[in-house]
C-alpha cells in the first residue's frame, strides 16, 4: 500500500463506476463503457440538476447505501432502489466548459469539493485523507465493513483508460469474493 505524503487515500464504494454530465438543462448519467442511465438513477439527475454551474463532468461510483451509509451492491445490482442511487464523487473531468483531466489530483479535488460545496442531495464528495494514514485508514475500513480502499498520487493527471490508482480490498468483503468467482 502506498504511503507517505504524495498519496491521498479514499474508502472503496461498492458500486458501478459512473459520470454525470451536465450541458445546460440537459442531464445524463453514463457507465464506464458509455451507456446511458440517465432514466435508471434520477436523484442524481435531479441533484446534477440543482448545482449552480450549468456544465460539467464529474466521476464517481453510483452506489446505494444501506443504513449505516456502507453501500449495498446488492441492493444497487437489484434494479430495485434505482431511485435511492446516489453519485460518491471523486473526480471532476471538465468545469464550465474547460477541460481539467491535465491538471493534478488535488487541484481536481479542490474544484470538485467547490462546484459540490453545498452538497446537493444524490451526489456527495467522496472524503479523502492525504499523507501517511492509508494503512491505517485500511485497517478502519475492514472493521467497518467496508470493500477497501484507493490511494492515488496527488499529482495524478486523469487517465480513465490506465490503471494508476492502488485499490487494497478486503479480503472479508462481498466483492472479494464476486471477483474471485469470475476466475
Amino acid at each position: 500500500m502506498p504511503h507517505g505524503p504524495d498519496w491521498i487515500h479514499e474508502v472503496k464504494y461498492d458500486g458501478y463506476r459512473g459520470r454525470v454530465i451536465r450541458d445546460g438543462a440537459v442531464v445524463q448519467v453514463r457507465s464506464r463503457a458509455g451507456l446511458d442511465w440517465t432514466w435508471r438513477f434520477p436523484w442524481i439527475v435531479e441533484a446534477a440538476s440543482k448545482i449552480r454551474m450549468a456544465r460539467f463532468v464529474i466521476d464517481g461510483e453510483i452506489c446505494v447505501l444501506d443504513v449505516q451509509g456502507i453501500s449495498d451492491f446488492n441492493a444497487l445490482h437489484s434494479g430495485r432502489h434505482n431511485d435511492e442511487a446516489q453519485l460518491y464523487a471523486f473526480d471532476i473531468i471538465a468545469a464550465d466548459g474547460e477541460d481539467l483531466r491535465e491538471l493534478p489530483l488535488y487541484e481536481r479535488k479542490s474544484r470538485l469539493a467547490e462546484l459540490l460545496r453545498r452538497r446537493p442531495e444524490g451526489i456527495f464528495v467522496a472524503p479523502f485523507e492525504p499523507g501517511e494514514i492509508g494503512p491505517g485508514l485500511f485497517d478502519a475500513a475492514c472493521r467497518m465493513g467496508l470493500e477497501g480502499i484507493v490511494s492515488k498520487h496527488r499529482e495524478r493527471r486523469y487517465r480513465p483508460k490506465t490503471c494508476e490508482w492502488v485499490k487494497v480490498k478486503n479480503r472479508a468483503h462481498p466483492a472479494f469474493s464476486r471477483v474471485a468467482d469470475q476466475f
